[in-house]
């Protein structure tokens, strides 16, 4: 990593379904890009990944989470330069969604429909590893870096 790179950290946000227990994933619009994603955002100097990783969890989404597994940390160029995003699963533990400038929707969708609506194939592959995390029995353990 360079001086150059942008350090950046999200979750992966799952609750189970209110109505029926069923594992949902929450998804962020950025009216900004036209995209869905999960939530994440730029790291304030000094911070480590998984503060900023909750932090930009509760801003985008006004929910707060308890932190699971860490996820693959995606790489790629933003604007011409490098960006390094570091994830983690987490269960969405309280709050409620307001929008704002930076996310005007949120969606709360079963695994397959948010693969579906995801707009980076990086991010669909976080789904899959997310999945793969729930099935491990100590998946709702939370975790600190």
């Amino acid at each position: 990593m360079t001086e150059q790179t942008i350090r950046a950290a999200g979750c992966v946000l799952w609750r189970r379904s209110p109505v029926d227990g069923a594992l949902e994933i929450c998804l962020v619009h950025r009216p900004k890009y036209d995209d869905w994603s999960h939530p994440k955002g730029k790291l304030k100097r000094g911070e480590d990944p998984l503060t900023g990783a909750l932090r930009e969890v509760a801003e985008e989404t006004g929910y707060t989470a308890a932190p699971g597994a860490a996820l693959p940390t995606a790489h790629y160029l933003a604007g011409g330069r490098p960006k390094q995003v570091h994830y983690w699963a987490a269960e969405a533990t309280g709050g409620s969604f307001a929008p704002s400038r930076e996310v005007d929707r949120v969606l709360w969708l079963p695994p397959a429909a948010a693969r579906h609506r995801l707009t980076h194939p990086r991010d669909k592959e976080l789904v899959d590893t997310l999945l793969r995390v729930l099935e491990q029995p100590t998946a709702r353990t939370p975790v600190t870096e």
